[in-house]
């Protein structure tokens, strides 16, 4: 990669808050829009304790007005969300072992928590970003994890440029044949995650996220308490109201197919046209 370490360096802070709106708009075979202010956290997963002290209404694997549960992510066993992170990223041929791993995603609120897009954010110890991992879960109660090495050409000035195959069953109302196409700025003073899902005829939904950082402190976290009180009510409501309001429009739900053998897959170099290759095994 030839991407030097300077570009987007991850944020010093331990963990952070970043506090934008969700927007997603489906082009076929119906229009459809919705945005919503949400905000999300970033944390380094090497450093929850320092992060549990951060604030007294914010604490790591237990109970609190705002929280984060390790065991929410990765293997979700209790072991090392970083070790999980690049033990992945080296399974597809790339080291980052002594860089920082940064999980982006939304909070426990009073201890309930639904995360429809969590990512990792892998880097090495010169700070350059090595790869991310898109956790992706369904209404269903699954998870999948793409594992997305970050290649020759990616990362530039203006972001990162992935791409990978569909593989995970998520909105019924999306068949499987489709691609995905992720555009990221990395976390800085602000966060930008915009997510493409296209067949072979074009474009279908388009996914962002852009949120601004603010450090997570008591003030800051009370502000983005109190201005969604009820953010973990509000994402599952809220997929579950655009749901009906598509089936108004006419869209009927696609059959959930088998699910996939691994829970793991990894994108592989050549763009959006590439095939991946799946993992048989759980991580």
């Amino acid at each position: 990669m030839t991407d030097g370490p300077a570009l987007f360096l991850p944020p010093e802070e331990v963990c952070a808050l970043y506090e934008g709106e969700v927007m997603h708009a489906r082009m076929k075979p119906v229009a459809h829009r919705f945005a919503y202010r949400v905000y999300s956290l970033l944390i380094d997963v090497d450093r929850v304790a320092e992060a549990s002290a951060l604030s007294p209404f914010f604490s790591v694997g237990r109970f609190n007005l705002t929280s984060f549960e390790p065991r929410d992510h990765g293997a979700r066993d209790g072991s090392s969300l970083g070790g999980y992170a690049r033990r992945l990223l080296r399974d597809a041929g790339v080291d980052a072992e002594g860089g920082r791993v940064l999980l982006l995603c939304y909070p426990r609120i009073f201890g309930l928590v639904f995360n429809p897009l969590s990512v990792f954010f892998v880097y090495d110890a010169a700070g350059a970003l090595r790869g991310a991992l898109y956790e992706v879960r369904n209404t269903f109660g699954q998870r999948h994890t793409y594992v997305a090495p970050v290649r020759e050409g990616e990362l530039s000035a203006a972001g990162l440029k992935q791409a990978c195959r569909k593989l995970f069953y998520v909105s019924p109302f999306n068949g499987m044949e489709m691609s995905y196409l992720f555009r990221i700025r990395p976390p800085a003073d602000e966060v930008a995650l915009r997510i493409l899902e296209k067949d072979a005829d074009g474009p279908i939904l388009a996914a962002t996220f852009i949120g601004t950082k603010r450090p997570l402190t008591t003030p800051s976290l009370l502000r983005a308490f109190f201005s969604v009180p009820l953010l973990t009510v509000k994402v599952v409501a809220g997929i579950h109201w655009e749901a009906f309001r598509l089936w108004c429009k006419g869209l009927r739900l696609v059959p959930q197919p088998e699910t996939p053998v691994s829970a793991v897959s990894f994108a592989e170099a050549g763009g959006p046209g590439a095939a991946d290759r799946t993992r048989h095994a759980e991580p």
